[in-house]
């Protein structure tokens, strides 16, 4: 491989990141799964939502668990945004991105109540993109108790 395709390949993985950031900070769901193949896989860590009947964990696909938990988090944020902080990418299609999310909570989020708090945390996103330049997984790793703290969840077992 030469190094000019191998520039190619860093700058459509960046743009394919870049894109789907891009989406997510307009609140646009549909358009942030436009940027995935439609087998893409998606896993948060750690995530677990308890609810009264299920618990939803954060691993799946992200036309059936990314896509719902996206949504869930603009109708109770807002004024959800992300700040990309760096993109680190590789010829092969991989990409580490440290974004920092945040916002108001203006109605219940699974167990947390809306109690009108901010939140303010970084993440780490580690993506593949593939060759069509469409995002085939994403990984992202967030401190779950730090978020509930800020909005003044407790839980007590």
């Amino acid at each position: 491989m030469t190094l000019a395709s191998q520039e190619r390949t860093t700058s459509s993985t960046t743009a394919a990141v870049t894109a789907f950031f891009d989406a997510y900070r307009a609140q646009d769901v549909e358009g942030m799964v436009d940027c995935c193949s439609d087998g893409a896989s998606f896993e948060y860590i750690p995530f677990e939502m308890w609810g009264r009947q299920r618990v939803t964990r954060g691993a799946g696909k992200v036309r059936t668990l990314g896509k719902p938990l996206w949504t869930g988090m603009i109708d109770a944020f807002p004024d959800l945004t992300n700040t990309v902080r760096s993109i680190t990418a590789d010829a092969a299609g991989n990409a580490a991105v440290q974004v920092v999310l945040s916002g108001t909570q203006s109605s219940a989020w699974g167990t947390i109540a809306g109690r009108g708090l901010s939140f303010s945390e970084p993440n780490l996103f580690v993506m593949r993109v593939d060759d069509s330049s469409l995002i085939e997984s994403i990984t992202c790793y967030w401190d779950c108790a730090s978020v509930a703290r800020q909005l003044g969840h407790l839980e007590v077992d």
